[in-house]
């Protein structure tokens, strides 16, 4: 097969760098979705029908378009609209962060809607206000019934943060790509980077089974 992995050695520096590079604006983008998602799952279950239509619409366009078109258009189409030349980053966070932020809340939805409603009738009936019910009652068992789906859900936004490379942002994927232009071979550097990719989705995958374990002991 004409492999050849010591030409890539001088540039493994290189691409470790990329590992932070791209763990930095994925972490930013899971507080962001997580945030914005929960902000939306409440406003699909409050009685407001206009902030209901607000979060279902917004649920509609993001989950219903491509993410690198998303990314994209913040990207290229913000500069043209508004004349401020927004950063690779900041494009990269936002666009991941809205995108999740569509799925979370769907997620979060489901969940709320899986707790008993004699927990908020309980609640209801004991005076407690609507925001304390929802944060301290309500909330927690949703997020311990939906941790799996929303590990997933920050899992499969790491694997796509591989697309930020397609607007020039050094993450891991970008960086394997220059090594490989740079020595005229692809495969070696493109392995490498999905070893590590591999590694890190297998360590949060773990991370998540440890957390699941401690909260079925608390059970």
């Amino acid at each position: 097969m004409n492999l050849d992995f010591s030409q890539i050695v001088p540039y493994i520096p290189f691409m470790l760098k990329g590992i932070w590079a791209t763990l930095e604006f994925v972490i930013f983008s899971i507080i962001i979705g997580l945030v914005l998602g929960t902000l939306l799952a409440l406003c699909k279950i409050t009685k407001v029908s206009f902030l209901k239509w607000i979060a279902n619409a917004y649920t509609s366009i993001f989950r219903g378009t491509p993410l690198i078109l998303q990314l994209m258009i913040i990207y290229y189409a913000i500069p043209q609209l508004t004349g401020y030349d927004i950063p690779i980053f900041l494009s990269a966070v936002l666009t991941f962060g809205l995108n999740s932020a569509a799925y979370v809340s769907e997620i979060i939805r489901a969940g709320i809607m899986a707790v008993d409603k004699g927990q908020m009738e309980a609640a209801e009936a004991l005076g407690v206000p609507y925001r304390p019910m929802m944060l301290n009652i309500i909330l927690p068992q949703a997020i311990k019934n939906i941790l799996p789906a929303l590990l997933n859900e920050f899992i499969t936004l790491t694997k796509e943060s591989a697309i930020v490379s397609t607007i020039g942002y050094l993450d891991l994927m970008r960086r394997a790509q220059i090594v490989g232009a740079d020595i005229y071979r692809n495969f070696e550097p493109l392995l490498l980077a999905g070893a590590i990719y591999w590694i890190m989705v297998f360590i949060l995958t773990k991370i998540g089974q440890a957390i699941e374990r401690r909260l079925r002991q608390g059970d």
